[in-house]
């Protein structure tokens, strides 16, 4: 996917104000609304100024899209980093992240919904319980961890940035440090609660809440599906055709695995309640992976000979020429 440049879409300056944005996208949807423009792209056209007026008329995913658009050219190859919008803090919105009175049938970029979701807010959703008109509203942001955090609970201080809109139209940043408390068996996609942490109230009205939604930094071996954590464990040839008993290391610490003799590759050992903690807990699963030693020496390469003969009737593909 392709980097875009919101602002030449808009033909507009990276310093324009919130009321230069409007006009230009005013102007623009004019030009190319398809029930009245002549141009032969007018369609795609539209849904392009559309797309970009809603990045940049919103302070907080405009903030967020300047921030990364300082390190990526229009056109240019883009993926966002995974967890790159966890620093980022924002507002309780709508549905899907969409601000209040916009359009939830939109349809937007892949590019656009890599950034900001499919409701065109940082894939941030509003908590189910409205504040009063007078309460402080709920804030919302990402708090990445890692595997080990959710086995047995942490202490994290994490920093966010909430964007501001100042008297002149311009967007800066709020920094502040808050400290959470990571309950053990906590899953990917839950919200912590820090009550009065978010929006102030006025007239003496309590403030908001803000959510964290939780996700897990990607692990160089495990991999979480709800409770249950997967990681491949390779073994010998000799271990998965003779058995063996094996050690390896999971979040919770060593354990011990019997390989049951003749074990084909992709097998699953089920280790029960060794999965993230909880009631009740997930499974641990160990994927065999059979690891061939390499046949770098003339011995290596021997041994392998004399194996070839030795299975002179074995056709690994036997199964796959059969069907």
């Amino acid at each position: 996917m392709e980097f875009k440049d919101y602002y030449s879409t808009l033909g507009v300056a990276k310093t324009a104000t919130h009321d230069e944005i409007k006009r230009a996208y005013r102007k623009l949807a004019r030009k190319y609304h398809p029930d009245v423009s002549k141009e032969p792209d007018a369609e795609a056209r539209f849904k392009e100024v559309a797309e970009a007026h809603e990045a940049l008329i919103d302070a907080e995913r405009r903030a967020a899209y300047d921030d990364i658009a300082q390190r990526h050219a229009r056109g240019q190859a883009f993926e966002p980093p995974p967890g790159w919008d966890s620093g980022y803090e924002f507002s309780g919105r709508g549905p899907q992240g969409m601000p209040s009175g916009a359009d939830n049938d939109a349809a937007f970029s892949e590019f656009f919904e890599s950034l900001f979701g499919q409701g065109g807010g940082p894939g941030r959703t509003r908590h189910a319980g409205a504040t009063a008109a007078r309460a402080g509203s709920d804030h919302h942001a990402q708090i990445v961890i890692d595997l080990e955090d959710a086995y047995h609970g942490a202490q994290r201080s994490l920093g966010l940035r909430l964007p501001v809109v100042d008297a002149q139209g311009r967007t800066t940043f709020q920094d502040r440090q808050v400290d959470v408390s990571v309950p053990k068996g906590i899953r990917e996609g839950q919200h912590l609660r820090l009550a009065g942490l978010g929006a102030a109230g006025r007239g003496g009205a309590p403030a908001g809440d803000l959510y964290l939604e939780v996700h897990f930094r990607p692990h160089p071996r495990f991999r979480v599906d709800g409770r249950d954590v997967f990681f491949d464990l390779p073994v010998s040839p000799w271990e998965a055709a003779l058995g063996a008993s094996v050690a390896t290391t999971t979040p919770d610490g060593e354990v011990q695995l019997n390989i049951a003799a003749g074990s084909p590759a992709g097998r699953k050992l089920r280790l029960r309640g060794k999965g993230l903690p909880g009631d009740p807990p997930g499974d641990l699963y160990a994927v065999l992976a059979i690891a061939l030693p390499p046949a770098e020496t003339e011995a290596a390469q021997a041994a392998y000979r004399a194996l070839g003969l030795a299975f002179a009737d074995f056709n690994p593909r036997s199964a796959q020429e059969a069907r």
